[in-house]
């Protein structure tokens, strides 16, 4: 049992189960900021464009099932405002943490192989 327990405590305490963690609460927590730029800034931009058009009443009857299509609309207009909204999130963040592109190295110097052989050429074409 003993084994057992400092196996756990070994795994528990790895970097990665603890950087697991931390991402796991700050996304909840930027679920949080996201959900709200949706639904408190472009909704209501949106409802302004299309004169406040709400698809959830959307259905159609087959037999005796009801197809609510209107609130299949709806979610797939927030997944894409939701998705418009990290892409525009992660695009400032990029821009914001962007490094400068590195320059190419310099061409490593010959060798002192080649500048002899270099050297024999060119004493060889002056012949």
């Amino acid at each position: 049992m003993k084994k057992f327990i400092e196996e756990f405590k070994a795994f528990a305490v790895k970097g990665n189960v603890l950087d697991m963690a931390v991402g796991v609460i700050i996304g909840g927590a930027f679920t949080s900021i996201v959900n709200s730029l949706v639904a408190d800034v472009f909704t209501p931009v949106l409802g302004m464009i299309t004169g406040g058009i709400d698809f959830s009443g959307l259905s159609f009857g087959i037999l005796d099932a009801q197809i609510m299509i209107g609130n299949f609309l709806n979610a797939v207009i927030s997944f894409l405002l939701t998705a418009f909204c990290v892409f525009l999130i992660i695009k400032a963040v990029n821009k914001i943490t962007k490094k400068k592109e590195e320059e190419p190295a310099p061409a490593p110097e010959p060798s002192a192989e080649e500048v002899l052989l270099t050297e024999i050429r060119d004493l060889l074409k002056n012949k």
